[in-house]
């Protein structure tokens, strides 16, 4: 084995077929992307002509993108908080209780499992206007807000409803995660703070907490990398009322300009907003990786 390892030749001939697929699957089309962000597509003779910085500098005063940015951050930062604090109060629930844990820990991940296009017609329906949660109002005499149609807000309550809706479908996976590190924790570090006169509440501050850390930080990292490319749930729960709701995100903004007929198909201004958008999930997860940098414990 070890002459094996040593061997370039060897470690090459079983690296090579993940190293191509991922160029073929992966890097290639990242560099189209930011060559096409580069350009302007004519649709006449489906070519493209290099303007060079020109689709960036046209975001700077599009107020289209604007919408979808400011609405891509507060999906950033909700999923962010909202899934760390619900995640890791079910977690801590769900980990000191034995008589139907498997029950409950399935109940809330099923969710996640599910396709998010079939759920948020779901959801559609019952925050349409005239029917679903509106309906059971009207029988208490009481008038329903436009769930899906209101236009009012520095952030719109569409788009607070989406929110609560993905907090709802993926805070399973959050929980999970917290719940397979907080197994790992010896039960002796518990037993020797209960003798010491600790309560649970202080157990799980000061113990849990701090040795679930990294795991809290990769789970954050994938709450940003999932908020900022949110798509289908969006789309299915609003069509194509993005835009005249002041809905967009990037994700939908960059498929209303690049494949909508509604956008023109600029297909160089929809990779440019994909340029923007794998930035903000670089810096997203390289913030959140020094926020919750730690060292390794023993446990």
């Amino acid at each position: 084995m070890d002459k094996l390892l040593r061997n370039k030749t060897a470690i090459f001939i079983f690296v090579a077929p993940a190293l191509i697929l991922f160029t073929v699957v992966l890097f290639i089309p990242i560099g189209t992307s930011f060559y096409y962000a580069l350009c302007t597509y004519d649709r006449t003779t489906r070519s493209y002509s290099f303007i060079g910085l020109g689709n960036f500098q046209k975001m700077l005063t599009d107020p289209n993108m604007r919408i979808a940015l400011k609405n891509s951050l507060f999906f950033l930062l909700f999923s962010c908080i909202s899934q760390l604090i619900m995640g890791l109060l079910l977690a801590g629930l769900l980990t000191n209780i034995k008589k139907g844990r498997n029950l409950f820990k399935n109940v809330i991940y099923m969710p996640c499992v599910l396709s998010s296009a079939a759920l948020g017609l779901l959801w559609a329906f019952l925050f349409h206007a005239k029917v679903g949660i509106n309906n059971l109002l009207a029988n208490f005499g009481i008038k329903g807000p436009a769930w899906l149609y209101s236009t009012t807000g520095f952030i719109t309550l569409p788009m607070w409803v989406i929110a609560f809706v993905a907090l709802w479908q993926y805070v399973g996976q959050s929980m999970m995660l917290y719940m397979a590190q907080i197994s790992g924790i010896s039960k002796s570090l518990y037993e020797a703070s209960y003798i010491d006169g600790a309560t649970k509440a202080k157990a799980f501050r000061y113990i849990t907490l701090p040795l679930i850390k990294p795991m809290v930080g990769t789970a954050m990292s994938l709450n940003a990398i999932g908020s900022l490319k949110f798509f289908d749930l969006i789309y299915s729960m609003l069509g194509d009322k993005t835009e005249n709701l002041k809905m967009d995100v990037l994700a939908t903004y960059l498929y209303r300009t690049g494949f909508s007929s509604k956008g023109g198909h600029h297909y160089g201004y929809a990779s440019a907003i994909g340029i923007v958008l794998v930035i903000l999930c670089l810096l997203a997860t390289a913030i959140i990786n020094r926020i919750f940098k730690t060292e390794n414990y023993e446990m």
